[in-house]
């Protein structure tokens, strides 16, 4: 019996946000399943930990500091996973920025421009970076794009948040309806609670939450930032070829009730 390939063998893939949390865990998880991973992340001295261990470890990885609100950063970040390693199949635009705590007439407007800079310009200037070479190539490509349950349904005290991670599912589906007949698939994570660095520092400033996080699942617990990586593994690999304009819940069953 032959031995059944790696689920992203051969593959590039580009995962932003990529210094913690979901976006490390993908990077490992991706190297892991034989894809060729660049790093995009505004702290380069994580990122070029992180591309050591994972050549440590066998694997191929590049990383390319940048903030994904800026077109001129992404734009270079995707010009370097061409010039590296000569194409783009796959990517993970995961970078996000959060706050909680404070109701919508009290957010004040620098709040609001980075939570919809980094959560939504900073999707929208992936695609338009990443859609064209993906175009270019005869076996097409595979964008996911990290949401929310927040993008489903308002949570209190964030309303920019909401709305950033509404329009994300939006854009998710505009894609997917522009490019399913291109070869291109973009898809949509709808994550639940994760331990991650943005919701800890979330939960530092207002500790009750952990409690509303905890019972907002099914399973009562909060996600490992791995488990929101395999779902994105899943649907950047070929074994997800008939899903495109999908918001895929990760999120424990919160969204179930």
């Amino acid at each position: 019996m032959s031995k059944e390939r790696a689920l992203l063998d051969g593959k590039v893939a580009m995962i932003t946000g990529a210094s913690s949390g979901i976006g490390a865990a993908a990077a490992r998880l991706f190297a892991q399943e034989g894809a060729a991973v660049v790093l995009m992340a505004r702290r380069k001295e994580r990122l070029d930990t992180l591309v050591e261990e994972i050549r440590d470890d066998g694997g191929r990885a590049l990383a390319v500091a940048g903030d994904v609100a800026s077109s001129d950063d992404v734009a270079q970040v995707v010009r370097a996973a061409v010039d590296t390693f000569g194409k783009l199949d796959a990517a993970f635009n995961n970078a996000g920025y959060a706050t909680a705590g404070t109701p919508l007439h009290e957010i004040d407007d620098a709040t609001y421009d980075r939570t919809l800079d980094v959560n939504l310009r900073g999707v929208w200037n992936c695609l338009r970076h990443q859609i064209p070479v993906m175009l270019r190539s005869p076996t097409g490509g595979a964008v996911v794009n990290t949401s929310s349950v927040a993008g489903t349904k308002a949570t209190g005290a964030s309303a920019a948040y909401v709305a950033a991670k509404h329009a994300v599912i939006g854009l998710t589906r505009a894609a997917a309806l522009d490019y399913g007949q291109r070869g291109v698939r973009c898809n949509a994570l709808v994550v639940g609670s994760t331990r991650t660095e943005m919701m800890d520092g979330v939960l530092a400033a207002t500790p009750e939450l952990e409690e509303v996080f905890m019972a907002d699942s099914v399973q009562r617990r909060i996600s490992a930032p791995v488990e929101v990586a395999q779902a994105a593994a899943w649907l950047c690999s070929d074994r997800a070829s008939f899903i495109t304009g999908a918001a895929m819940a990760v999120d424990g069953g919160s969204t179930a009730v």
